[in-house]
């Protein structure tokens, strides 16, 4: 067994609270939070169950971790609403317009400008843009 493998394993939980498996290797009946959004259930409020682990060099701790959750224990996906779906699609709205010249746009505008890129840099035109802006 390789030095990577024992130091993840802990099936007990003794070392790290719960228990500890290594990348790839949990047994079945666990699954993450996106393996059970894919097979349309959600944790339900139940705690984490497991983990697992692996060696990641960019992280500071050293590690990436993983939560594991009880398939058994699993709820089935709250089906979506005609008013969240309303809700979302505002929102959704909100994230196109922008605040100053409140023009909607067909893509999400970047929240690092907080508007528009033509009302960001208004000095600068796109070579390929013979039209004059609009207001």
């Amino acid at each position: 067994m390789g030095t990577a493998y024992t130091k993840c394993y802990d099936p007990t939980g003794v070392r790290f609270g719960v228990p500890t498996f290594p990348w790839r290797f949990a047994p079945d009946g666990y699954a993450t939070r996106r393996q059970l959004r894919e097979r349309g259930l959600r944790p339900g409020g139940q705690p984490v169950a497991a983990q697992v682990m692996r060696r990641h060099r960019g992280r500071k701790a050293g590690v990436q971790v993983a939560y594991l959750y009880r398939e058994d224990l699993a709820k089935p996906v709250r089906p979506m609403t005609s008013r969240k779906w309303g809700a979302l699609a505002l929102a959704m709205l909100a994230r196109r317009t922008c605040p100053v010249c409140q023009l909607t746009y067909s893509y999400c505008l970047p929240t690092s400008l907080g508007m528009c890129l033509l009302c960001a840099y208004p000095t600068t035109q796109p070579a390929n843009c013979t039209s004059p802006r609009r207001r």
